[in-house]
């Protein structure tokens, strides 16, 4: 039985459900805010607010409930696009994506499937 409910289990559901994904987002922003190299991209951001729209953001792209409201990653990122917003930010923010979940001890397996939903969100970020 426990093995057919891993095999079913959504990714959410897997890294350990709200919990997780609520400690994912707090740690993974405190790296965020301290990498030079994007920080300037949150600088008139109201991170309260960013996030809890990436905890429901991520809770619905892990698989879990959808309470996610904002809007598509396009249009959610075209102003930082103008602000030049390139590979080298997102390839950042992927870095801070792995560490997080690594020092949270989440199992590599899981990290990857992590980095495979987020990666398919990079052309939309970019402008592509």
């Amino acid at each position: 039985m426990s093995e057919e409910k891993s095999s079913t289990a959504t990714l959410y559901e897997r890294i350990g459900g709200e919990a997780a994904v609520n400690a994912a987002v707090e740690l993974f922003y405190r790296k965020v805010i301290s990498d030079y190299r994007i920080n300037r991209f949150f600088s008139n951001s109201n991170m309260d607010a960013q996030i809890a729209k990436q905890k429901a953001f991520f809770t619905m792209a892990f698989g879990g409930p959808n309470n996610y409201t904002g809007t598509d990653m396009r249009n959610a990122h075209a102003r930082f696009v103008t602000m030049g917003l390139d590979d080298s930010h997102f390839d950042a923010v992927m870095e801070h994506l792995g560490a997080t979940l690594q020092e949270l001890n989440v199992p590599a397996n899981l990290i990857s499937e992590a980095a495979a939903i987020a990666e398919s969100v990079r052309n939309d970020v970019l402008g592509k």
